[in-house]
């Protein structure tokens, strides 16, 4: 004769799942973690997502080299991301082409750098630190643009 665990109910489980969540606390560091990144949200901007890139054929290319696009409605955000001596440098291209004033700001976890878009709305930053990072466009008149959290290793 073959035996079944008894059957429980979604109400039982939950009422074992809020017992067992009093014994085992949420460690500080990850609690201190999730202040940190809740500090990183932009209320009210637009998320770009990634778009799928193929490498480029014709061109010179290399492992060190990751070519990352992302779209949101009105706005694109194209990025050539290189490793070298374990640090990141992105260089990218906002388009269409962005009014005068447009700023980019280039996060990580630990910091912030921004640029002023030339007028064909490139911009470059080296010397990033390897993980976590996002481009936020700042348009005059504009809700900021996003793009998506994406991880660099080196």
């Amino acid at each position: 004769m073959t035996r079944h665990p008894p059957m429980i109910d979604d109400e039982s489980l939950i009422a074992a799942l809020r017992l067992a969540s009093g014994h085992d606390p949420v460690p500080a560091h990850v609690s201190d973690a999730a202040r940190a990144v809740f500090g990183l949200r932009l209320p009210g901007a637009a998320t770009a997502r990634p778009v799928a890139t193929p490498a480029p054929s014709g061109v010179r290319y290399s492992e060190e080299t990751r070519l990352l696009k992302f779209t949101a409605a009105d706005l694109t955000v194209e990025l050539e991301v290189t490793s070298l001596d374990g640090l990141v440098a992105l260089a990218g291209q906002v388009s269409p082409c962005p009014e005068a004033g447009t700023l980019v700001e280039i996060r990580t976890l630990h910091l912030t750098q921004s640029r002023e878009l030339s007028p064909t709305g490139q911009f470059a930053v080296t010397g990033l630190p390897p993980g976590w990072f996002s481009v936020v466009c700042h348009r005059p008149d504009h809700a900021p643009v996003a793009t998506s959290w994406t991880r660099i290793r080196p």
